[in-house]
């Protein structure tokens, strides 16, 4: 028996199936492409984003093509900016032919800071995931910024004769926006609600610092979600929002943690 002409190989993928039920999201998870991110200072960060990309599938067709995700990400040279992000979910939903699109792009971002008594810079790292969404010709891009601090237990402060235990906490903030915001506009709201913000590198003056300044303003897991919130509230350029709180507790094997969900188009908002 002879080989197959490269015209005669079956396209299995693109058969009929006939158990009528649609797919909500196929697709790849996990690959890994350089990107070029821009950041407030007016520089770029060359980073390595994780990548996840999903289409619909239409309950008539058996598969969709998998080599298809991998040769978009590469058809864009060595990295993928911002705006060639939003290009790039468009070409998906087109080329796979889908009436919807997902895209995750999830990286470490970094900002330098300066610490607050002696100001000896460093840089401390942030996780960002840029998700975007295409239904016909409707894109919506959100974005999801993990913010670490640190929180004060007010309980624990209130009932003690000296001392409160203190925890590193996530605060992650998924924002749909209505006008460009910096990744470090929202870095900076979350911090200025946290007990303390994290730096990279501390001198003593600056350890005596943020050890006091958490110990003056001692919050709850619902006292963090609710300032964030406030404050996420009062900025325009957010449509929509969920701002979650995880306390990483230093006294307990468990975490504590409070969610706040909002879509200010709603009635009421």
């Amino acid at each position: 028996m002879t080989a197959k002409n490269s015209h005669e190989i079956a396209d299995v993928q693109s058969s009929a199936d006939r158990r009528s039920i649609p797919i909500n999201k196929v697709g790849i998870k996990g690959i890994r492409h350089p990107v070029r991110i821009s950041d407030r200072d007016g520089g770029e960060q060359h980073t390595v984003a994780t990548f996840n990309m999903y289409v619909d599938l239409p309950h008539n067709f058996k598969g969709t093509h998998m080599s298809r995700f991998v040769a978009i990400l590469n058809k864009h040279e060595r990295e993928i900016s911002v705006p060639t992000f939003k290009e790039m979910l468009a070409e998906m939903t087109r080329t796979l032919e889908a009436e919807s699109g997902h895209i995750e792009m999830s990286f470490a971002y970094f900002v330098k800071k300066k610490a607050p008594i002696s100001g000896v810079e460093s840089l401390l790292d942030y996780q960002v995931t840029f998700i975007g969404e295409m239904r016909g010709e409707r894109p919506t891009t959100t974005l999801r910024i993990v913010v670490p601090v640190t929180s004060l237990c007010p309980c624990s402060k209130e009932i003690s004769a000296y001392g409160a235990h203190n925890q590193r906490s996530h605060i992650t903030v998924t924002a749909r926006l209505d006008g460009f915001m910096w990744i470090e506009d929202i870095i900076d709201l979350v911090e200025a609600e946290a007990s303390c913000e994290l730096y990279g590198l501390l001198k003593r003056p600056d350890e005596k610092y943020v050890t006091e300044r958490a110990y003056d303003n001692p919050k709850f897991v619902e006292d963090a979600v609710r300032d964030v919130a406030a404050r996420l509230n009062a900025e325009p350029r957010i449509a929509a929002y969920t701002v979650e709180s995880e306390n990483f507790e230093s006294i307990h094997n468990h975490s504590a943690y409070a969610m706040i969900v909002k879509d200010k188009r709603d009635a009421g908002a």
